[in-house]
């Protein structure tokens, strides 16, 4: 009763600009409400109401070590400040060029009250319109020099009564595939253990995502649903038993909510690259937003190779013939995977024979960059480790500075290993990779995000931009490192080239609320001919794939298909040229998770605004409306769009139709999606 009265009286103060009680802490908006406190047993919680109903129940905070006596029970209040923020930031490249960072912060300092420990622990939280962050933050303590994290006692207790009926769209975390699975859609009382984002809807239309943000120097967070609608953080497992080791003080990752009324909130929050610090490269104009094609889909589709023999991929005959074709059509860069010595023989999760610096005798490095500098294009260098990061780490330099020194200023780095495969070694953190004892490390371990970092860093002092594949799930640390410009992190276009319909029409639209809440994913759209190895079928309309450049967001967007095919296709290329790959403003102006999503993009570098997305199996016809647009301007709309018989099911997924039409803000425009399919427009100001 009384922490219902607490809650309760906190919502009317701040409704009255009158300071929260303490303990509370209120969204700028006023509708969402936080407290931070102890229960009878001294067990710290919190939880959240929105609009004066319970939307997180008391929710424990704590942790367990390999070591030490658990931080769970008999802490008591010691302390806490409160302050407010409201600034905007720029980004050097992203969704919207300026993000607001308008919060108010309390921060509780706790303290254990007891004979044998008086540690003590801050929880700093964190309250914005669109949700929460909050985080532990550890000083250097006599009692305990060096923590041994065994693992959180964070809970995320949905309350009872907003969770009822509500559904959860997630893929299951410590499971082999990493990331790369289809989303289960499942009642929120059905979820095992989930990696995060984690998104759900619950009865009432309020949207929820559960997430972090700036992971560094810690494991990745996983969710495990208790009972009912209680969820607990599960740390990644680390092969030194405690599966995080931080010595001094030190600070969590921020834990996250985004919380929204609807989808389009939960996809426009901004709330974990606010929770990050400000870039802390300096100038990053060398960071460069644009598109590629690369020597890539003939690999993943089986013509050729990445080992050498007579169907290796990348040669220097064949990567001049991209580049001509990149030359000719306006991309920035040709991707060549396979160049390296190392990939004959079994690479999958061993990596124990590459050479990220020495060449296979038919692809000459130099050559090729320097025909490439005269045609205006550059190319992107490719780090497949297959999980080995100590044979990466020792050359690590070597690679980057290569790659700096021929003007190779984009890699795509990869990881193909099973979960809990990196090969790593039994060392001392410092200095990971002195001496010879291998260990194996998870993807999202502690051990494998210090290895992150330490690429980027390498790579920015050589102005090299990193798009890593098997990666570790993106947190926001693109504003910290804007060199981080993508990852795969997800079930990608690949899969489409291993089985007929591999990525259901469904998979795209829960990606866009999903997995893209964490940030810019390397999908490699643009393959138009819709067709995989032995011509396996893609669940996609033609227009679908034109919508994806919408849908799915990267700095660094990829026409994935053969040169061939793309030009089979001149006014799909059209569009795939024209598209930017940088905006100053982005919407979601028509969706639902796992259904369909319809953005409208402004680009960054002119008045032109773009329009499209991705549909599942469903067919729709909607009606958009176009009041994103300048007032008193007049726009003319070129339009992609499915064709009246198009389906994913039928050759009929070639079926494209088009348009040329005159809008102005106010207007609305009538379309059909086809099952599987997409749309995408141009407008441009007259």
């Amino acid at each position: 009763m009384r922490a219902a009265l607490k809650a309760a009286v906190g919502v009317l103060l701040a409704s009255s600009a009158v300071p929260a009680f303490a303990g509370d802490v209120t969204s700028p908006d006023g509708r969402t409400v936080v407290t931070l406190d102890v229960d009878g047993d001294g067990v710290a919680f919190y939880r959240v109401t929105r609009d004066g109903k319970p939307l997180i129940a008391d929710s424990d905070l704590g942790f367990l070590f390999t070591d030490a006596e658990p931080m769970r029970r008999n802490f008591t209040v010691e302390a806490e400040t409160r302050a407010t923020h409201d600034e905007n930031w720029e980004q050097p490249w992203g969704e919207r060029r300026f993000v607001r960072d308008h919060h108010n912060e309390l921060s509780v300092t706790f303290r254990e009250a007891r004979d044998t420990s008086t540690r003590a622990l801050t929880v700093r939280m964190r309250v914005f319109d669109d949700g929460i962050g909050f985080r532990y933050e550890f000083p250097e303590s006599a009692d305990m020099p060096v923590a041994n994290i065994a693992e959180e006692l964070t809970e995320f207790a949905i309350a009872p009564e907003a969770a009822a009926d509500g559904k959860a769209w997630w893929i299951p975390g410590g499971d082999f595939n990493r990331y790369e699975y289809l989303y289960n859609e499942t009642p929120i009382e059905e979820v095992g253990i989930a990696h995060t984002p984690i998104t759900m809807r619950l009865a009432d239309g309020t949207h929820l995502s559960f997430h972090e943000a700036a992971l560094v120097d810690y494991s990745g967070m996983w969710l495990r649903r208790m009972e009912g609608s209680r969820f607990r953080a599960m740390l990644a497992p680390s092969s030194r038993g405690a599966k995080v080791v931080r010595e001094g003080a030190f600070t969590t990752p921020w834990r996250t909510i985004r919380i929204s009324d609807g989808p389009a909130g939960l996809v426009e929050s901004d709330l974990e690259l606010n929770l990050n610090e400000p870039n802390t490269l300096g100038d990053v104009s060398w960071v460069e937003p644009g598109k590629y094609i690369g020597i890539w889909w003939g690999m993943i589709s089986n013509r050729w190779t990445w080992a050498s023999g007579e169907r290796h991929g990348a040669t220097t005959e064949r990567t001049k013939r991209y580049i001509d074709f990149a030359a000719e059509h306006g991309f920035r860069g040709v991707l060549v995977e396979g160049w390296n010595v190392g990939w004959d023989g079994n690479w999958f999760g061993n990596g124990r024979d590459y050479s990220f610096t020495e060449a296979y005798p038919d692809f000459d490095l130099k050559a090729v960059t320097d025909y490439a500098r005269k045609k205006g294009v550059r190319l992107i260098g490719h780090h497949e480790t297959g999980g080995n990061i100590k044979v990466y780490e020792d050359q690590l330099a070597a690679a980057m500075k290569l790659y700096g020194d021929l003007g190779v200023d984009w890699v795509k780095t990869g990881y193909v290993a099973d979960a809990g495969g990196i090969t790593s070694c039994n060392a001392d953190i410092a200095d990971p990779c002195v001496g010879d004892a291998e260990v194996f490390e998870w993807h999202d371990g502690q051990r494998q995000v210090q290895h992150h970092l330490r690429v980027l860093q390498e790579a920015a002092k050589n102005h090299v931009a990193v798009n890593a594949h098997e990666p570790v799930k993106d947190t926001g640390l693109r504003r910290t490192y804007p060199n981080w410009v993508a990852r795969e992190g997800a079930r990608g276009q690949e899969y489409n080239a291993w089985a007929p319909f591999a990525n259901g029409p469904d998979h795209e639209p829960t990606l866009v609320y999903t997995r893209l809440l964490s940030g810019p994913m390397d999908y490699t759209p643009g393959v138009l001919g819709l067709v995989g190895d032995q011509d396996y079928p893609i669940a996609s309309t033609l227009a679908k794939q034109l919508g994806l450049y919408l849908a799915i967001y990267s700095p660094i967007q990829m026409a994935a298909d053969f040169p061939e095919s793309l030009a089979a296709h001149p006014r799909e290329l059209a569009f795939i040229k024209a598209v930017p790959a940088d905006w100053s403003e982005s919407r979601l102006i028509a969706g639902a998770v796992g259904d369909y999503a319809i953005f409208a993009r402004k680009d960054r570098a002119s008045e032109d605004w773009y329009v499209g997305g991705v549909n599942d199996a469903t067919e729709r016809n909607l009606t958009l409306d176009f009041d994103f647009l300048e007032e008193g301007r007049t726009y003319t709309a070129k339009v992609w769009k499915d064709g009246p018989n198009a389906t994913y099911l039928t050759e009929r997924r070639h079926d494209i139709a088009y348009d040329t039409v005159t809008v102005r803000k106010g207007d609305s425009y009538a379309v059909r999606l086809a099952p599987g399919g997409g749309l995408a427009m141009q407008l441009v100001p007259r």
